[in-house]
């Protein structure tokens, strides 16, 4: 895939915009979309072992992109992850399947109780303990 032939950084709508000589309008993804698809091996996963859910995230924000050699794109986050090299494949396919891979990852998010809102944490149910366990 070639490099997209205008890349912004939309700050106030959160979004990386990517245009491509191909489409007739660009490509917004968000920021939180590329922070929980990073392709780093930290949230990827190493080898078949799927990564850590990415949750809370809904706020993050790009601080810095740079140039990765001719083949793709560092981002910088807020949060502090600033590895994985978001080559320009893996940006066409986050932008072609955006549909898919967001309602995976909300998915996923629900089946863990966790949340896209970094404010809120996953609410935990405990059973009361049987007065015969006050001894452990």
């Amino acid at each position: 895939m070639e490099a997209p032939s205008t890349i912004r950084v939309r700050k106030k709508k959160r979004v990386l915009e990517l245009s491509y000589a191909a489409l007739q309008s660009p490509v917004d993804l968000s920021f939180e979309y590329l922070r929980v698809y990073s392709p780093s091996a930290e949230v990827m996963g190493h080898g078949r072992r799927p990564g850590p859910l990415q949750s809370g995230k809904k706020n993050v924000v790009i601080t810095l992109v740079e140039p990765a050699g001719h083949y793709g794109l560092r981002l910088v986050f807020d949060d502090g992850h600033s590895s994985g090299i978001y080559t320009w494949d893996w940006l066409w396919e986050l932008g072609s399947c955006q549909v898919q891979l967001w309602q995976a990852y909300l998915d996923r998010l629900a089946a863990a109780g966790a949340c896209r809102d970094p404010d809120t944490a996953p609410v935990r149910i405990m059973e009361p303990r049987n007065a015969r366990d006050d001894s452990l």
